[in-house]
């Protein structure tokens, strides 16, 4: 793989794969306030959003490609396995702390007592989330960035 593809398909999975947390991190403020009955149904919109896991782990795969196409490039490698290592940490906070609320919710077909507990877990999971695909995001953008030639740099000051 070239460092140009490695470096493209990085950009574009990191950047898929910080919509839907980014979406969870937006919709927060409305929904956290939510009654039990609102709540559940809100969280309905989300059904067949699992399939953005395959896009996280195409991510993570991607940023660990780009680092080791540009192992012997210094800092671009550095800002590319600081991606991947934040996407593992995104998918790290998932299963810890969103995958449990979905799994104790039936993906939010059962109110459980503790419902406002999880759902608490659950948003704020996916706020944390979010925040780690953005720095991941950010990373990947920087080894792009490394990459440029040393004049680029001032054109595209321009």
């Amino acid at each position: 793989m070239t460092p140009r593809i490695a470096l493209f398909l990085a950009v574009l999975l990191t950047a898929l794969a910080l919509v839907p947390g980014g979406a969870h991190l937006a919709a927060l403020p409305n929904k956290i306030g939510l009654d039990r009955a609102d709540y559940f149904t809100a969280q309905q919109i989300y059904a067949g959003w699992n399939l953005f896991g395959i896009v996280l782990f195409a991510a993570l795969a991607a940023n660990l490609a780009l680092a080791l196409v540009l192992r012997r490039h210094g800092r671009p490698s550095g800002w590319a396995l600081a991606g991947g290592l934040l996407v593992a940490a995104n998918l790290a906070v998932f299963f810890a702390w969103t995958f449990p609320a979905n799994r104790a919710t039936g993906n939010w077909t059962h109110q459980p007592a503790d419902w406002e507990r999880l759902r608490l877990q659950w948003e704020l999971s996916h706020a944390g989330a979010a925040i780690l695909m953005l720095a991941a995001l950010l990373c990947v953008l920087l080894a792009v960035l490394e990459q440029l030639p040393p004049g680029q740099h001032r054109r595209l000051d321009r």
